[in-house]
């Protein structure tokens, strides 16, 4: 039986890192900037240059989770083709949308007893989330029925490894995850922090790299100490509006690992409200998520 998979916005997949798998349908998300509401994703009104450009000039932005009404109007029309859904979600360590997508699926499973839907709470974010999302197209397009897929993507969901670095504080201390005495010492000092997702799906801080340098050096370190080519050489480095620098560090990740097929992607908005312009980042599959 035929099953579609499905993810969030957050995932910042597109066309280039999509292409020659089965398709993937993308529910967008708000994000608001200064008070004014857009919508990110597939039908959305604002794209990643236009949002990063707003946070350079000094604006905020914040996020919020989609509604269990928008995940009932994307899941039903797949059950109503007598299809199947997979819905691969943004980390409940950092937004609690998984519970809109259960009070909705619960709905639907009464409506549609004869129809599988899973949701599969993915642990990941940004291209990480992307990552995960593309290895499952990829395995569908072998033939892997729904619950064996299920099944491998939680067992190899810790398997993807995020590993982060921003370029400033003024995101962080907006959203409160570190204070103004932190943000202004940090930026004193060139501190270029160094964050990871844990077994919990949350962003951790790992390190206080001094200077863009020896940040991206972090990036490869970490890579190098637990990157696992036997399930996948494929590796997404993500950048906040930072493409020359994403274009230096895929370099470098090509000249220590050069059997990586390497992607550069925009993260978006979803992270991007929170981690600010020039975030940089590695997702690659390993064993220290």
């Amino acid at each position: 039986m035929s099953y579609q998979i499905i993810t969030d916005a957050t995932a910042d997949l597109n066309d280039e890192l999509l292409n020659g798998l089965p398709e993937v349908k993308i529910i967008p998300m708000h994000v608001q900037v200064n008070g004014r509401e857009y919508l990110f994703g597939p039908g959305g009104n604002i794209e990643c240059d236009e949002f990063y450009a707003f946070l350079r000039n000094g604006q905020f932005a914040s996020t919020s989770q989609i509604n269990p009404a928008t995940y009932r109007e994307y899941f039903e029309a797949i059950l109503k083709e007598g299809r199947d859904v997979l819905y691969l979600c943004f980390s409940s360590g950092m937004s609690k949308t998984i519970q809109s997508a259960n009070m909705a699926i619960e709905e639907l499973k009464e409506e549609y007893p004869d129809r599988t839907i899973l949701c599969l709470d993915t642990l990941c974010a940004a291209v990480g989330e992307g990552l995960l999302v593309m290895e499952a197209a990829r395995k569908q397009a072998q033939g892997m029925d729904i619950h064996s897929l299920y099944s491998w993507l939680e067992a190899h969901r810790l398997n993807l490894c995020h590993w982060v670095t921003v370029d400033t504080f003024d995101h962080l201390k907006h959203g409160g995850r570190v204070s103004a005495t932190s943000a202004a010492m940090g930026t004193l000092l060139g501190i270029k922090p160094l964050i990871h997702v844990d077994e919990n799906g949350k962003l951790v801080a790992m390190g206080k790299p001094r200077g863009k340098k020896k940040a991206l050096e972090a990036l490869l370190s970490n890579m190098e100490k637990g990157w696992m080519p036997e399930i996948s050489k494929q590796v997404i480095i993500g950048h906040g509006d930072s493409l020359e620098v994403a274009i230096e560090l895929r370099a470098m990740v090509a000249a220590r690992f050069p059997d990586a097929e390497i992607y550069i992607a925009p993260i978006g908005p979803v992270i991007g409200a929170h981690a600010g312009p020039g975030v940089m980042t590695v997702f690659f599959w390993g064993n220290n998520h």
